[in-house]
């Protein structure tokens, strides 16, 4: 399916938007509005084949192979949110943490319904396997304490292959990856402040890692799609965990010594103005979902 190059920029936008924060997946963004697929293929066509294609100078049916518009203008809307909105975002997460992971609550919450209705039939021992699983892989990385990482550009380079496959997965934040490997804040610092070093050494393993985890995941989806569905679906579940607005600092013992984890609490503790702020972001994220998917089924987006 073609989409009209404006959907697709404000599709890339609610990308960018999402992967800054840890907890929410711009493949979530990519698969409830219906350009997943898309975006899967024109990264699996960048092969040998289309190295060729560079090498020979055929630059037309090179552009034409991988789907260069749309990629093109995708990538855009994703850069223009990442550094625009990253320090908005992580202002917000600074000084509004709770509404702001309520309407990612929302937005994840709504995602899964509709991917489980919409994709998803829950009747069989396969399918409801492969969703448990999906909804344990997804708590599990929620709960887990952060370890350490190589520090430095190798540091940068593996974590953003790492990152990058979690980023194009539904469910699976590649900004919380970068959390638990403890590189969340320099990667956020590179990206505030343009460090065209490490920047450089990021994306170049990005683009290791999304070539390589694509055509994985475009296999398993052409092969076993229904189980695989099955299991995104239980992951974006999940992940609804990560994304919990009411946390609690606990002390762990590990290898390294005593480290802080944070750990989801029920809201307890919280006045009756925080609760109905947070209520009403949920709400906000569920009709944001709801919206962006009547919109795009509507006109074509």
């Amino acid at each position: 399916m073609k989409h009209p190059p404006a959907g697709v920029f404000f599709r890339g936008l609610a990308m960018g938007a999402a992967d800054i924060v840890p907890g929410v997946s711009g493949g979530t963004i990519a698969l409830i509005t219906g350009i997943y697929e898309r975006l899967l293929w024109a990264i699996v066509a960048a092969d040998s084949d289309a190295l060729s294609l560079a090498l020979a100078g055929r630059w037309r049916a090179l552009w034409h192979r991988i789907d260069g518009g749309f990629l093109s203008i995708l990538l855009l809307g994703i850069l223009t949110a990442i550094f625009s909105l990253a320090s908005g975002i992580y202002w917000l997460l600074q000084h509004y943490p709770q509404p702001l992971w309520s309407f990612f609550s929302g937005l994840i919450l709504v995602s899964a319904v509709l991917l489980i209705r919409d994709e998803v039939t829950l009747n069989g021992f396969d399918s409801l396997a492969g969703f448990t699983f999906g909804v344990c892989i997804a708590v599990g990385a929620a709960l887990m304490p952060p370890v350490s990482f190589l520090a430095g550009l190798p540091g940068l380079f593996f974590a953003g292959a790492i990152a990058i496959c979690a980023m194009i997965l539904p469910g699976i934040s590649g900004s919380f990856l970068l959390v638990l490997m403890g590189m969340y804040e320099q990667v956020l610092s590179a990206i505030k402040t343009l460090q065209i070093a490490e920047l450089f050494v990021l994306a170049a393993g990005c683009v290791t890692g999304l070539l390589l985890f694509a055509r994985l995941l475009q296999h398993c989806l052409q092969r076993y799609r229904a189980l695989a569905m099955a299991f995104l679906s239980g992951v974006l579940m999940g992940s609804l965990v990560a994304v919990w607005p009411w946390r609690q600092e606990v002390l762990l013992n590990s290898a390294e010594g005593v480290i802080t984890v944070s750990r989801p609490v029920l809201p307890l503790a919280v006045t009756g103005a925080q609760l109905s702020a947070c209520l009403g972001a949920c709400l906000i994220g569920c009709l944001v979902v709801w919206g962006m998917r009547a919109l795009a089924s509507r006109r074509g987006l």
